[in-house]
């Protein structure tokens, strides 16, 4: 009996000292490359997440292959999957604002992150994508592997340059 108390009150104790921690992300040691605010609940600074290639890197990198219409034949796509950034900053909301570095933005369901493994491409074919070749951030779909999503729609959503994202 005494064992199974003391187990219950380890347990919550930990449950609460992790919530207390996820209030605060860590901060970024390199160039922001990423800020995300509006109805999140973890942040690392003023109400908003701002994130380095490390941290981004650091939620464990997704790779999609696919086809796209902006780049030539199959190209191997890594970086986190979207909705574990949202899951990380603690994303509350339904629609996401993307913003590009040259400041076209576009709304994108929330849902789009949940329903397909929708990564924030670090990389292509195994090299940082520059700011220049669409980096350094590109928000890919996984087209190969749902053809329905080659839309027009779709394709306005896969932001490249994305420099923020405002959970709404």
């Amino acid at each position: 009996m005494y064992f199974a108390r003391s187990f219950v009150t380890t347990c919550l104790l930990l449950v609460l000292g992790l919530q207390t921690m996820a209030d605060t992300l860590p901060q970024p040691s390199g160039p922001v490359i990423l800020t995300v605010e509006g109805a999140l609940s973890n942040t690392n600074g003023n109400g908003v997440a701002r994130f380095d290639r490390e941290m981004l890197e650091d939620l464990s990198l997704h790779h999609t292959r696919t086809d796209t219409p902006w780049t030539e034949g199959i190209v191997d796509f890594e970086g986190p999957l979207g909705r574990r950034v949202l899951d990380f900053v603690g994303a509350k909301g339904e629609t996401l604002i993307v913003t590009a570095l040259n400041d076209y933005s576009t709304e994108v369901p929330l849902a789009d992150f949940y329903s397909y493994d929708v990564i924030l491409a670090l990389k292509m074919d195994g090299q940082y994508i520059r700011i220049r070749d669409k980096g350094p951030i590109f928000i890919i779909y996984p087209f190969a592997e749902f053809p329905a999503l080659q839309t027009e729609i779709i394709h306005n959503r896969s932001v490249w340059q994305l420099k923020s994202i405002r959970v709404q």
